[in-house]
């Protein structure tokens, strides 16, 4: 069989792979790929005028098979014994054939070798090979990054501010096997304010999704505004709840209220099956260290965690800590409305500024909240 030689194959696999920190093989599938359309480059250009153009799945039964211990390529196509040849591409003769195999037969297919001349692969091929192989690789990589970070969807990784991107915060995260760090693109929404996104500054991150597909920039999305950061700086600071004794219910989280003079705030229902375990003292800790760590790791984002009742009615009134209720009306059950009245001195604290208090509540529970204070309540009772 012929050849193309490639001098210097086996050390550019290798330097390829260390430089782009992918294995040989993938390399390897790469180069394949990107000489085989330089091949048919080189195909194209030997057309004359007077024919039509190839159709695109001209080569399908064509493959390139590249050789490392030789240092080239061979290029050999799958061809239909027939009669008389009116594709030599795709047609061999039954004469031609049996030269070298007496045993084939008519619309037998054979594998015949078609490597072209080492000449003759000119440099137009040898620049779409290069241009070519170079989005392979960066396919290659992508496929990597896409399989290794699918899997931590939804989990969170520690981050470091690399560069900014129009309102972006462009991110490195550490890749395993090796490999450099990857990038992951923080968007203006999944910021928050307190945060301080200066070059280099590390945080934790909520990988929210991969990416799939060949676009550009990075395949990460991460967030600090999911609520799913604050269930892990929770799990990751209550034991109670790794232990099953603790779990999380429901959580409600504002990490960019629109109105800028409103703070960031959570509210997460806790419950547990222990009757001897305060969930919610569990996630407070002694003096309060253990909500203390998250709230510092969330630049003093205010948080509320409050006891989770299968009674609806204990549940709303908890969801509005802190403010004191008098009274918890299930108005309608079926559309999941509540009416609740509080002191007259506790209205502006359970609404909250700008509503937020009562809207946090409403999203944690799932119920509609009408929030009246005593006096009122008891004018209209009256009339």
């Amino acid at each position: 069989m012929s050849i193309v030689k490639l001098p210097g194959l086996k050390t550019l696999i290798e330097e390829i792979s260390k430089s782009h920190n992918l294995p040989e093989n993938s390399v390897k599938e790469a180069l394949t790929e990107a000489l085989f359309k330089g091949y048919e480059r080189f195909r194209r250009s030997k057309q004359t005028t007077t024919h039509q153009p190839f159709p695109d799945d001209y080569f399908d039964n064509f493959r390139l098979e590249l050789d490392v211990e030789e240092e080239g390529f061979r290029v050999l196509a799958l061809k239909m014994v027939a009669e008389s040849v009116e594709e030599p591409d795709h047609q061999i003769s039954l004469d031609e054939v049996r030269e070298f195999n007496d045993e084939v037969q008519l619309e037998n297919e054979v594998l015949v070798d078609v490597t072209p001349e080492q000449k003759d692969f000119g440099r137009m091929a040898a620049i779409q090979t290069k241009q070519v192989l170079q989005q392979k690789l960066r396919d290659q990589q992508r496929v990597i990054i896409q399989s290794e970070f699918k899997e931590l969807e939804g989990t969170v990784l520690q981050a470091k501010v690399l560069r900014f991107e129009r309102q972006s915060v462009i991110m490195t995260l550490q890749s395993a096997h090796g490999r450099p760090e990857v990038e992951a693109e923080l968007p203006h929404h999944e910021q928050i304010a307190s945060d301080n996104y200066r070059a280099n500054a590390s945080f934790k991150v909520y990988l929210k999704k991969v990416r799939e597909g060949s676009q550009k920039g990075p395949q990460l999305l991460v967030s600090r505004a999911d609520a799913g950061l604050v269930v892990y700086l929770f799990d990751n600071e209550v034991p109670e709840f790794e232990e099953g004794v603790v779990r999380i219910v429901a959580i409600a989280r504002e990490a960019n209220p629109h109105n800028r003079s409103v703070n960031a705030r959570t509210k997460i229902a806790v419950d547990t099956l222990d009757r001897d375990v305060d969930p919610v003292g569990a996630c407070i800790g002694a003096r309060g260290s253990r909500i203390q760590a998250v709230v510092n790791e969330l630049k003093g984002e205010k948080i509320d965690v409050i006891r989770w009742s299968p009674d609806p009615a204990t549940y709303i009134a908890n969801s509005l800590s802190p403010a004191q209720i008098d009274l918890v009306k299930l108005t309608n059950a079926e559309e999941r409305q509540s009416l609740v009245v509080v002191p007259d001195n506790h209205l502006s604290l359970a609404i909250g500024k700008e509503g937020q208090n009562v809207r946090l509540a409403a999203r944690l529970t799932g119920w509609k909240i009408d929030i009246k204070s005593k006096s009122k309540y008891n004018d209209e009772q009256s009339q």
